[in-house]
């Protein structure tokens, strides 16, 4: 494709015969199905202006690029049939003021409190105003990653929350009570878990409506299906749809009113939404679940006017947002949320006329007002004349991102206006016509003084990973002798080397765990260790041993939602007293330990007695072996797990059975601010198939898997069971 030349450096663009095409100006027809529209202002050579940058001159072919645009949105509307209808619809307009959204994990720590077995949405909303102003809507997170470590789909992972339903709708309360909009998820590439045994647009609209959520979030959809849309409506629950991915047929920009937006080139001049052009009602909400320094997606949203999604719990590591773009997101949802009409205006104009290089603004235009948002490229302050607007006389003036009125120089018809940018800052200006009031702009503006007089940049930019916490296991009483059922493991040094098997997060510090000698979170793990000696359970703990544990402590948990699920009337099923004991958390797992005289182990110690010395990638050797572990079953229905002690052929060095490929045992659980997560090993039996977004195995032994942490309910598996340690003597 061709681009702009700038006027001056090259010969002036010539028109030819091909509808709304600009001969040296991008052919539109060929970015149908791109997220961002071509920009204006970069000469041929120049593709990712990274050089000749101080030739690009936008106010040069802005004018004619910005009439072609509104040819290419004319032709595409009609090439779509677009009907507004649901834009008009009262009931889905709030996705219009949508302007700060978040997608939350549900095992946060500030939005549900395990020790108190309650959600805190309080305490999390006061943190996120505190922090950058708060949320228009929220996205409750509560299936992927864990989804695939047992057969329940993603419905069922919302079934097994807290309190169920009719908690999670307590929640949704409580969040609504704070005038924060409630979206839960549905994704396509969930087949291989147990069948819902209906359509996945029915079952989420029921849960939907069950629990008064207001929206639904298509995960790597790109655009919801009317089908989603459709079916809320026909139970009286209309939604707001919104895909995770771009969305790729433009007819879905009719029913699907808000998106999210991702990875918007990060060139001298910023793009243009391509759907916010098309449908400028359409509120996206930009997303960089990765990023560390946000200034390039700020100043995007804000040169669109489009919404942010706050994301920073990513699959549970915190990445949160620095002081400096937390407070940049503050300043421009205040203007946002005290302007809401202009920024869906029907008449936006991007790439507005500006006097000075490397500051680009849009015009937002209403009823006798009309608000600019600027944004400045260069990394220095420019101070002085940024826009010379029409003028009408008894028009005022003012500068809301710093909060004074301006007094401008007319010349020519024109309010010539001044302002000063930081450097990759911001800046936004308003005109009000004579006899147009906006009630308490004076409030407005003193707030807006007040946070200009802490520059953006005297804020750190600095990002670090949150530091995490191993769990303490308290040791055992000592034993000299192996208790029944149990190997001794002698002492000796061991080569403790493993890595985090999450599907996402690269490298990226502040992935996978913290041991206590390591100074951040990190994915791969070595560490050279003395190991005392002690005993660990042969097999995996069975039925019948747990069973002896309730009869004689009675134990029943506080959250029993999920509590040995697979047994009938209080006790294992028939045939089924040798299968490892499922269905019961970490805590669950540690009560029996307790009874018992034994403790779970670390991962080392788990690690050391499947692994010997010699640092062999499974319990047997080198190879894999398929006698020496059930067979893998990839139906969508779990069966009950393979008895213990079926598989000899698996035996460790030491002589311990069942280790890999039977059930996921738990061992170390380590916490951050945030997030809870517990460090389960041996992989399992069990592989959903059709996506690898399933929990993935980690049967080799240099490899471990995390399960993040919420409740017992929740984190109970139809695949996880545990053995035990005792201190050796």
């Amino acid at each position: 494709m061709n681009t702009p030349v700038p006027p001056g450096s090259h010969a002036a663009p010539e028109r030819d015969d091909t509808p709304h095409v600009v001969k040296t100006e991008y052919k539109f027809s060929h970015v149908t199905t791109q997220r961002y529209l071509p920009t204006p202002g970069k000469a041929p050579g120049w593709p990712f202006a990274d050089i000749g940058q101080w030739k690009i001159d936008a106010n040069a072919s802005a004018d004619d690029w910005v009439a072609e645009l509104k040819d290419w949105r004319r032709e595409h509307l009609t090439r779509i049939g677009y009907d507004d209808a649901n834009y008009r619809r009262p009931e889905l307009q709030w996705a219009q003021r949508n302007f700060v959204h978040a997608q939350v994990m549900v095992e946060d720590r500030y939005l549900y409190d395990p020790a108190a077995a309650r959600y805190t949405v309080d305490r999390y909303l006061d943190d996120l105003e505190a922090r950058y102003g708060g949320l228009d809507s929220v996205l409750l997170w509560c299936v992927y990653p864990n989804i695939g470590v047992d057969d329940r789909n993603q419905f069922d992972l919302a079934r097994s929350l807290p309190g169920g339903l009719e908690g999670l709708r307590g929640a949704i309360d409580d969040f609504h009570r704070r005038g924060v909009r409630v979206f839960l998820t549905t994704m396509p590439w969930d087949n291989g878990t147990r069948d819902e045994g209906e359509p996945d647009w029915q079952a989420i609209a029921k849960i939907v409506k069950a629990v008064g959520a207001d929206g639904i979030n298509g995960d790597t959809y790109n655009g919801v299906p009317r089908a989603f849309f459709d079916a809320c409506d026909a139970l009286g629950h209309p939604v707001v749809v919104q895909p995770e991915s771009t969305i790729s047929a433009e007819e879905h920009l009719i029913w699907n009113v808000q998106s999210w937006g991702k990875k918007a080139p990060n060139e001298v001049v910023p793009p243009v939404a391509k759907f916010k052009w098309l449908e400028p009602r359409h509120m996206i909400n930009y997303e960089n679940r990765w990023g560390r320094d946000r200034i390039h997606d700020l100043q995007y949203i804000f040169f669109n006017g489009v919404g942010y999604n706050a994301w920073e719990n990513v699959w549970g590591l915190w990445n949160q947002l620095t002081p400096r773009d937390a407070e940049s997101l503050r300043r421009i949802a205040t203007i946002y949320r005290r302007f809401p009409s202009l920024f869906v205006s029907l008449d936006w104009r991007p790439y507005e006329r500006t006097l000075q290089a490397g500051i680009f603004a849009s015009r937002f235009p209403g009823e006798g007002r009309t608000l600019w948002t600027l944004v400045n490229r260069h990394e220095y302050v420019i101070g002085g004349e940024q826009l010379a607007v029409p003028h009408v006389e008894g028009t005022r003036y003012f500068d809301l991102w710093n909060g004074t009125v301006l007094e401008p120089r007319i010349l020519d018809g024109r309010a010539i206006l001044e302002t000063t940018l930081e450097g990759r800052g911001f800046g936004a200006l308003l005109a009000l016509r004579e006899g147009v009031e906006e009630a308490d702009l004076e409030a407005f503006l003193a707030k807006m003084a007040e946070y200009a007089a802490t520059p953006l940049a005297s804020l750190s930019a600095h990002w670090k990973a949150l530091p995490q916490t191993l769990q303490a296991i308290a040791p055992t009483a000592p034993q000299a002798v192996a208790p029944d059922g149990m190997v001794t493991i002698p002492a000796g040094e061991f080569l403790f080397a493993v890595q985090g098997i999450e599907i996402e997060g690269q490298v990226w510090e502040g992935v996978d765990v913290q041991f206590p000698w390591e100074p951040t979170a990190r994915r791969h793990h070595r560490h050279r260790m003395q190991v005392a000696a002690f005993h660990i359970d042969r097999h995996p703990v069975t039925n019948a041993q747990f069973k002896a544990f309730v009869d004689a402590t009675g134990y029943a948990p506080r959250d029993a939602l999920n509590f040995l699920r697979d047994w009938r009337d209080g006790a294992p099923q028939t045939g089924w007293e040798n299968k490892p004991v499922t269905w019961v958390s970490l805590e669950d797992a540690r009560a029996y330990a307790a009874w018992a005289g034994k403790r779970l182990p670390h991962g080392w110690e788990w690690q050391y007695a499947a692994q010997g010395t010699d640092g062999r990638l499974y319990p047997w050797g080198d190879t894999w072996r398929e006698d020496a572990a059930p067979p893998v079953f990839r139906g969508r229905t779990l069966p009950p797990p393979a008895d213990v002690g079926m598989h000899p052929a698996g035996a460790s060095p030491f002589g311990v059975q069942d280790l890999v490929g039977h059930v996921w045992q738990w061992t170390d659980e380590f916490h951050d601010e945030h997030t809870r997560a517990a460090i389960v090993r041996g992989g399992s039996d069990y592989e959903p198939r059709t996506s690898h977004w399933y929990f993935p195995q980690a049967r080799r032994l240099d490899q471990h898997g995390k399960l993040l942490l919420m409740a017992p309910g929740k984190d109970r598996s139809g695949r996880i069971g545990f053995r035990c340690v005792v201190d050796a003597a």
